[in-house]
């Protein structure tokens, strides 16, 4: 068992029966009395972030997780068909688990995290960027665009975007799968 000075960012171990890794960290020392650490913890299961301060010398139940390169099949249903870009095994995961499933499409790699010891998938992550084809989109109109305007725009995915004015069908944009938005236009 480890204790409070082995906490670092991305640390994984079991808080409060659940898994939860290390978003940020402060060893404090104050003036008067015992020192302590103050962490940010997010959960692997909920994604909830928490803040919780720990006294000096606690000890802590540290957990493996491996993050493993995945390439998206298929989906069916409500469940996802991910295959292992190393062994050609294949797994299944709910739309729960996945950061961004609008943004799949087939033959996209992501990476799967999983605790080492159950082999459990615990969430899916899209690469932070993904790069997709307007294929549904108004066109602008000429003029519209004295003020910062959106229009949304349907992608190869079905996923539907915020855009400037000036994009139309066809066009390859990169979006921030993080938070769903228009990042920038791909040239071709």
């Amino acid at each position: 068992m480890a204790n409070t000075s082995d906490i670092k960012n991305g640390l994984c171990f079991k808080y409060n029966g659940e898994l939860v890794t290390v978003v940020e960290f402060q060893h404090v020392k104050p003036g008067k009395g015992g020192a302590f650490v103050r962490t940010k913890l997010k959960s692997l299961t909920t994604g909830k972030v928490v803040q919780h301060t720990f006294n000096s010398g606690v000890k802590i139940d540290i957990q493996r997780i491996e993050r493993r390169s995945y390439q998206f099949l298929y989906k069916e249903d409500t469940t996802y068909h991910f295959m292992n870009n190393e062994t050609y095994d294949q797994t299944f995961l709910d739309e729960g688990l996945i950061n961004a499933p609008q943004f799949l499409k087939a033959g996209q790699n992501v990476e799967i995290v999983f605790h080492a010891d159950t082999e459990t998938p615990l969430s899916c992550e899209l690469p932070p960027y993904v790069e997709m084809e307007v294929t549904y989109t108004e066109p602008g109109e000429k003029g519209n665009t004295a003020t910062n305007a959106f229009k949304d725009a349907t992608v190869e995915s079905g996923a539907t975007v915020k855009v400037p004015l000036f994009i139309n069908e066809g066009d390859v944009l990169k979006i921030d799968t993080r938070n769903s938005s228009y990042s920038e236009r791909v040239k071709k």
